[in-house]
């Protein structure tokens, strides 16, 4: 077993036909020993990689949710048009939250509004149809089976406005066409 500070070529060691220099050293950490790269006999890095990734995790944890991020406008965008908000682990709605801890704002705003989380089962719909409007006078909290129902009663409300729309208009063209014929 090598000593704290025993020096080697990379081709002794098993790192390839490397002809660099390492240098066995202990973690300033956690103390765990292995081969360091050590150029001009000075070792690259004296804490390893485990220590490395836990700060930076807690680092990146710290600096780049919710407030802290670097684009951050008081929640997020997702690709389909909702807005996203982070919340703290600490926060009585974080239940709600996904894996990365933010969650969507019309969620948040009618779960406030009854003083309790959301079910998995309950779905908050947008009356008007805009994403990222979440005033609750526009929040509508229902059923997976009642929001199918909204929304097949919508299309088919579209549908029939469109067929309107359309029969007014073939209607305005006949009116024309008979009032040239006389």
């Amino acid at each position: 077993m090598p000593q704290i500070g025993d020096t080697k070529i990379g081709r002794e060691i098993g790192k390839g036909n490397s002809s660099h220099r390492f240098m066995w050293v202990a973690c300033n950490d956690c103390g765990k020993e292995r081969w360091v790269h050590s150029p001009k006999g000075i070792p690259e890095n004296l804490i390893c990689i485990d220590c490395r990734n836990k700060k930076f995790r807690l680092v990146s944890l710290k600096l780049n949710k919710g407030k802290h991020a670097k684009i951050y406008k008081g929640g997020f965008k997702t690709k389909q048009g909702y807005k996203i908000v982070y919340l703290r682990p600490d926060d009585f709605f974080h239940p709600m939250a996904n894996r990365t801890g933010y969650v969507m704002e019309h969620h948040l705003v009618v779960a406030k509004s009854l003083g309790r989380c959301l079910h998995l089962w309950e779905i908050v719909h947008h009356k008007n149809h805009i994403k990222d409007d979440n005033r609750l006078e526009n929040l509508q909290l229902v059923t997976s089976d009642t929001h199918k129902q909204i929304t097949r009663l919508e299309e088919r409300i579209k549908f029939l406005e469109n067929s309107v729309k359309e029969l007014k208009l073939e209607n305005k063209q006949l009116k024309k066409e008979c009032n040239n014929d006389y």
